[in-house]
């Protein structure tokens, strides 16, 4: 059962994408096992399809697939559905932004055999303030809400075992903003066997993020919204 996929919603990444297809293409060549890396295209203004395209030979593990824009969220639970599909044992999630490092996934790989859900926690974080801000902010909403503590609920650096997975997918709305919060929430609130791990979150090496400070105030009040909605949600 080590059967990996590595899947990554990519949305205007033209300057970071072949850098983060090459190192994380490394990490599928030494799991090996019919594993790939997929990375999801969420309908990119810039050339990032074009990039891909045009280093995909070079990859014979590398999957791309290219979709109409939804939003990271609904991709990432389009992505999960897609490696259930195909028979992966594990789904592994990161961005395509450079900001997470391949040299931190083996950490969580080597616990797989302990640990159904292996979750990144990022207590030193490079992106800002403003986003530290939200991150904190979402704690103490989800706890008011859902009653548990989550150590860093929307982590994009997360290793989960389809078998436990598959039971949660059905639970998430298609249009949810931040899938793997409510994931964070579900599988806290019963009790599965998850392992918080450190990891390293550095500044983007290029580009700039799609989400501007004031879009992630509006963006946390329809999280917030949806939440609430979902107060009650079982899997």
């Amino acid at each position: 059962m080590d059967k990996l996929y590595i899947v990554m919603p990519a949305y205007n990444e033209e300057k970071a994408i072949a850098n983060v297809v090459d190192e994380w293409h490394k990490v599928i060549e030494k799991v090996g096992r019919d594993s790939k890396l997929v990375i999801f295209n969420d309908g990119s203004k810039d050339n990032t399809l074009r990039v891909l395209e045009n280093i995909r030979s070079r990859y014979p593990s590398l999957v791309v697939v290219n979709k109409e824009n939804a939003g990271h969220g609904p991709t990432c639970t389009l992505a999960y559905k897609y490696a259930i599909a195909d028979n992966a044992d594990w789904i592994f999630q990161t961005d395509s932004d450079g900001q997470t490092k391949p040299c931190d996934f083996w950490q969580f790989w080597e616990k797989r055999n302990n640990y159904d859900f292996i979750i990144g926690s990022r207590s030193k974080r490079a992106d800002g303030v403003a986003r530290r801000f939200v991150s904190q902010t979402l704690k103490v909403v989800i706890l008011i809400i859902f009653k548990v503590i989550v150590k860093d609920a929307n982590t994009p650096f997360r290793l989960m075992k389809v078998e436990r997975l598959r039971k949660y997918i059905p639970a998430i709305p298609e249009d949810f903003f931040l899938p793997n919060t409510l994931l964070s929430v579900m599988i806290t609130k019963n009790k599965e066997k998850i392992f918080w791990q450190d990891i390293t979150f550095v500044q983007r090496s290029s580009g700039i993020s799609s989400i501007s400070p004031a879009k992630i105030g509006r963006l946390g009040l329809t999280l917030i919204k949806q939440l609430y909605k979902l107060r009650n949600v079982k899997a």
